[in-house]
């Protein structure tokens, strides 16, 4: 299983692979997001906020999804810390 963390000015970001999910994690102050895409990487990226929580939208490119992610969280997009093996996320 591919595991990845980073950090940058207060917020965790946790990029992990289940059999069916990539799934980009973010925490900041108690606040969490999360970006999932399917295990094949070609599906449309999905925003809830939590992991294992229910869609709130969905998007075809990363940093459509990574401002939705940091609007929940309360924080600029570029603040986003994002670990290596999820650079690739999105169509």
């Amino acid at each position: 299983m591919t595991e990845s963390t980073a950090e940058a000015d207060g917020i965790t970001a946790r990029y992990y692979e289940t059999d069916e999910e990539r799934v980009l994690e973010f925490e900041r102050d108690g606040k969490t997001a999360a970006v999932a895409q399917n295990v094949e990487g070609y599906a449309m990226l999905k925003v809830r906020p939590t992991a294992d929580g229910d869609e709130l939208e969905r998007y075809y490119g990363f940093d459509m999804a990574l401002d939705h992610a940091a609007e929940l969280l309360g924080v600029d997009p570029a603040d986003l810390p994002v670990p290596a093996p999820a650079e690739d996320m999105g169509m």
